[in-house]
């Protein structure tokens, strides 16, 4: 069980418990977060779970696919910290984890 928090782009915070095993993607559509409509259901199909992870996190978590890569491509303003919210893999170690939406998904 880790808590992730998520910030949409006006700065509002929710704080979810959230198990392992879940992605960063299924708690987000499970609790309605704005701005992550995961369209393709987490098959890294589309870029609808597009969010910034906090750079505090980046060197935690597995590294984005080629797949997760070329998905980005096709999200709107793409940072060095954007990555697919249905390719982080919850655990226990991510406790903390804080991802953000961007703008342009709301």
């Amino acid at each position: 069980m880790a808590k992730i928090t998520y910030r949409t782009c006006s700065g509002e915070e929710r704080a979810l418990d959230l198990p392992d095993g879940l992605s960063v993607m299924e708690g987000a559509v499970k609790h309605a977060i704005e701005g992550i409509d995961a369209d393709c259901g987490g098959a890294c199909a589309c870029a609808t779970c597009h969010v910034y992870v906090d750079e505090a996190w980046l060197d935690k978590l597995e590294p984005a696919s080629d797949m997760e890569r070329s998905m980005l491509d096709f999200a709107e303003n793409t940072q060095p910290n954007s990555r697919l919210a249905c390719q982080i893999k919850i655990k226990a170690e991510f406790d903390g984890l804080l991802v953000e939406t961007p703008e342009s998904q709301h």
